[in-house]
């Protein structure tokens, strides 16, 4: 439940992404065909996904195409998430508490917060950092030309 937590918002934004720049209907919603454009698209479905559903002003998200996906986007990020950490609430609910033994590993100390500090970025980086460089980054690099 917790991978799948994890998963569900970057495969909503990157592949609402992907099916909006090939499809026609997903191109004809950019104003702008370059980076940008994909900067747009990626903005659009990572803010439905996690948070109001904005976009930037360059994408025309007021068409058919788009309300849907987005609105899909939306409806899957939040209850995409919201079923698999109640099921883990159930099920932690129902385990009986075990003594502290040499095994256990304390939530509290430095290590378990580095690790955990860790494993964020490296999930966040390694999910989102080819789509940032294909978008945000190169538009960036294109202010210099």
């Amino acid at each position: 439940m917790t991978a799948l937590i994890i998963l569900v918002v970057p495969i909503l934004v990157l592949l609402g992404t992907a099916i909006s720049v090939v499809i026609p209907a997903g191109l004809a919603g950019m104003s702008n065909p370059s980076a940008h454009g994909l900067s747009e698209v990626l903005y659009a479905f990572t803010s439905a996904a996690n948070n109001n559903g904005s976009a930037f002003a360059g994408l025309n998200a007021n068409t058919p195409y788009y309300n849907l996906m987005l609105s899909v986007a939306i409806f899957f990020g939040r209850f995409g998430v919201i079923i698999p950490v109640l099921a883990i609430a159930g099920n932690l609910a129902t385990k009986k508490k075990l003594p502290v033994t040499a095994g256990t590993m304390p939530t509290t100390g430095l290590l378990f917060i580095a690790i955990l500090v860790g494993v964020i970025i490296i999930v966040g980086a390694l999910t989102y950092v080819p789509a940032l460089a294909l978008g945000p980054i190169v538009e960036h690099l294109q202010l210099y030309k």
